[in-house]
């Protein structure tokens, strides 16, 4: 008999993981990393779509490490606290 195993976690709520790993560089401390709430800033990140946004996260893009710090974090998770820095 075969018994599948999920290792995937429920979506984590956005604040919680941004409070936890992103506050670190998006909160101003580092120039590069866009704010939270600066539309601008998003803006042209947000047009390279947001599949290639996670992509960055997952692998580490720049000054951004590997999985954004979250280690516990889905693309699902990855993709909700993008749309909430965003806003």
């Amino acid at each position: 008999m075969f018994i599948a195993v999920s290792t995937a976690h429920a979506a984590q709520e956005p604040e919680a993981v941004f409070n936890r790993t992103c506050t670190m560089c998006h909160s101003g401390q580092l120039p590069m990393a866009p704010k939270k709430g600066d539309q601008e800033a998003w803006k042209p990140r947000l047009e390279k779509g947001t599949e290639v946004l996670v992509k960055h996260v997952t692998e580490g893009f720049r000054a951004m490490p590997a999985r954004g710090m979250c280690m516990d974090c889905t693309a699902d998770d990855y993709k909700a606290v993008i749309a909430w820095m965003s806003k």
